[in-house]
């Protein structure tokens, strides 16, 4: 009978304990323009999370263009904050603004408008803005110090708790993970990035969101919920592929193509080309783009009553039967033809 205790407070002691476990290594990269608005909540958030995380855990990217608001001394202040808690960082701050690029022409990234007019295409500059802080990231794995994450962190108003549920998505195991952003809640924001488990746009955006039958299905049961791609505002992926060779980077579509007006965000092309594990949006993690929106989507009035999402499934029912995604990936095709058609005769003309 002692023998059985013993065996059972053993193994109830075992439970009990959790499994060591290596911190994980986090690489916190975020782009900054013109956010003075939003700095000081999400200084503050940031700085809570790298406590959590471990100041040892982390190293901090930050790179902030052109502002002509008060964005650059928050970001100084940020880079003292984490400099007094001696967290590693590369906090930098451009006079360039978006005017001198379009003076500057580079060449490529630009498109000529139906009013006859060139102009910088905005995913362009952006990918070229996240891949500097990828080179960072290749910079220090060369040195010698590497990383199990990237977190991109955009001027959204986040808790580090959060984050940390964001990076412990699926347990850790996945190609990308995604909160879910607001601006005027209960709509959903970053439409343009996000595409259901097949391909397809979502389909309202209110709750529950997707076509298709495998992400509405975890969204409802609010687990992990396999997409696509999407980016909303908060993104952990796994920082291998950045370091693969050749090494994952953000790229858009060519010029010629995006003439032909058709465009593909970086923040979805990230994913095409990263295709060893699932993507995620988490639909525990939301996050805002001022503290009203955020106090908002967290206020017990989003909450949805059951007559309520009865009366939101239903409408998602008769989308889905009223409507196809078939059209719109026709447009696209027929768009994508005729681009093909133009490069052709281009290249007999030379």
């Amino acid at each position: 009978m002692r023998l059985t205790q013993r065996r059972l407070l053993k193994r109830l002691s075992a439970l009990a304990l959790p499994s060591i476990r290596r911190p994980e290594q986090i690489f916190i990269a975020s782009i900054h323009w013109n956010t003075e608005r939003i700095l000081q909540s999400w200084n503050e958030a940031l700085g809570g999370l790298v406590k959590e995380l471990g100041t040892e855990n982390v190293f901090v990217a930050v790179h902030e263009n052109g502002s002509w608001d008060g964005t650059k001394a928050a970001l100084k202040e940020l880079d003292a904050q984490l400099g007094a808690n001696n967290v590693e960082r590369n906090i930098s701050v451009s006079n360039t603004t978006h005017l001198d690029e379009i003076l500057a022409d580079h060449g490529s990234g630009w498109v000529e408008t139906s009013r006859g007019i060139r102009e910088l295409r905005r995913i362009p500059y952006l990918f070229r803005l996240r891949n500097q802080a990828l080179e960072l990231l290749q910079q220090l794995a060369q040195k010698g110090t590497t990383f199990d994450k990237v977190l991109f962190l955009n001027d959204v108003v986040f808790s580090p708790s959060d984050a940390l549920q964001l990076l412990g998505t699926n347990n850790g195991e996945y190609a990308a993970a995604c909160a879910m952003d607001f601006k005027t809640p209960p709509q959903f924001y970053d439409t343009f990035a996000l595409r259901d488990a097949e391909g397809s746009e979502i389909l309202m955006q209110t709750w529950p969101y997707f076509r298709a039958r495998k992400s509405r299905h975890a969204l409802l049961a609010k687990r992990p919920t396999p997409v696509a791609s999407c980016w909303s505002g908060m993104v952990a992926m796994a920082a291998q592929p950045f370091l693969s060779s050749p090494p994952l980077r953000f790229r858009g579509v060519s010029d010629s193509v995006a003439a032909s007006h058709v465009e593909g965000s970086e923040c979805c092309l990230i994913h095409v080309d990263n295709t060893e594990k699932q993507v995620y949006v988490n639909p525990n993690v939301l996050v805002g783009y001022s503290s009203e929106s955020y106090d908002a989507i967290h206020s017990m009035s989003m909450i949805l009553s059951p007559w309520q999402m009865f009366q939101a499934l239903c409408e998602n029912r008769i989308r889905r039967c009223v409507t196809s995604s078939w059209h719109a990936r026709r447009k696209i095709q027929r768009r994508l033809r005729g681009w093909n058609t133009t490069q052709l005769e281009l290249g007999d003309a030379g």
